[in-house]
């Protein structure tokens, strides 16, 4: 019979994967590519997801990042957007095209009636090279091709049909821009492209596992959007664990595993952290209180920024300002313990996100509001 983990241990093992046991003084490129990408479809809150894992992190490092093109965002796992390394761009999109595939099939099928899809990719590479473009842009100029079709589900076509990446202003810290983008081919160029093979379904699995394991076939196939893994797993050099209800586990033979007790410091974490979102089963982070307050979140297309607290969710965070006071509202799901702790954190995360303010915290008992 394969051993039990208990699930304090699965905890423990991610978050120090994670970096969330402890800050790494790893580059910020590698630490990207070591916790598999981290979701962004928001231009910023992500940066808040570094400055939790990267030891004396600036928003200026990641950006800098985007603009020399060693980082880039590109819809891939689940079909969200992702900041991921050019490397990692190039690599794991065509593996991932898949995903996309399916859900614009799904969604816009219909409305790509009679269109010639290696027509639509051509065309909508050439008019990305000339120049990054909005959707809205994209899908416009495309209708003078296809004037019948709906504009919307041309412009979705090339998203699925093409690697796209958001460019910069968009994402870069303290600016905004229009949500453009061009092809991943134009961006981090034709060779590198050639240089980079496609990643194969274990090395995904593989990379999936250095960041979030132990896990099952369902938790990796959660992350990343694709189907039928079962046979990849099983045919990959891995040592097996069955949790608390049984399950399979996977793990790296080589992997770290944390003693259950390692210290786990309290972290004040971004909406769509990946933590929260990369298993089938999040009861490894996410206790039964804290899944009773995410309930209050659903259909608002809010996600909670949670407090991590022994390193599961404790409550969840806001931040307010008034004429150049900054305060960080600490909202407790259920009493949180050796709560100046987390008030200090809390201190550390100000001086990140609002330098220049004065600065408060204020504690209530209970969910923000959604």
């Amino acid at each position: 019979m394969d051993p039990l983990i208990s699930r304090r241990a699965l905890n423990r093992a991610t978050l120090d994967r994670q970096h969330l046991l402890r800050r790494t003084g790893l580059p910020v490129v590698e630490v990207v590519e070591r916790l598999g990408g981290l979701q962004a479809q928001t231009p910023h809150t992500w940066y808040v997801g570094l400055w939790n894992r990267v030891e004396g992190f600036a928003p200026d490092d990641a950006a800098a990042l985007l603009l020399s093109r060693e980082l880039v965002r590109i819809a891939l796992q689940r079909s969200t957007i992702h900041l991921v390394s050019g490397r990692d761009c190039l690599a794991m999109r065509p593996l991932l095209q898949q995903v996309t595939e399916r859900m614009t099939r799904t969604t816009f099928g219909k409305r790509l009636a009679g269109v010639d899809l290696d027509e639509l990719a051509a065309t909508g590479r050439a008019l990305l090279a000339e120049r990054p473009m909005t959707f809205a842009d994209l899908g416009r100029a495309l209708a003078e091709r296809w004037p019948d079709n709906d504009p919307h589900a041309l412009g979705q076509g090339v998203r699925w049909l093409v690697p796209l990446v958001q460019v910069p202003p968009r994402g870069l810290w303290g600016r905004s821009g229009p949500v453009a983008h061009t092809s991943a081919e134009s961006w981090l160029g034709a060779e590198a492209r050639r240089a980079t093979p496609p990643m194969t379904p274990a090395e995904l699995v593989r990379r999936y596992l250095a960041a979030f394991g132990p896990a099952s076939v369902m938790d990796v196939q959660t992350w990343s959007g694709l189907t039928r893994l079962g046979e990849v797993v099983e045919s990959m050099d891995l040592v097996r664990f069955r949790d608390d209800s049984g399950r399979t586990l996977y793990d790296l033979p080589d992997a770290v595993r944390p003693a259950e007790d390692a210290p786990a410091p309290p972290r004040l974490m971004y909406d769509f952290d990946n933590l929260f979102l990369s298993h089938a089963d999040r009861s490894r982070v996410i206790t039964e209180t804290g899944f009773a307050a995410l309930r209050g979140f659903m259909g608002t297309n809010v996600m909670p920024r949670a407090i991590l607290v022994d390193g599961v969710t404790a409550g969840d965070w806001t931040v307010t300002r008034t004429k150049g006071t900054s305060t960080l509202n600490l909202h407790q799901w259920e009493p949180i313990k050796a709560l100046d702790e987390v008030e200090e954190e809390a201190r550390r995360l100000l001086e990140f996100l609002a330098p220049g303010d004065k600065h408060e915290i204020s504690v209530f008992d209970g969910p923000s509001k959604s």
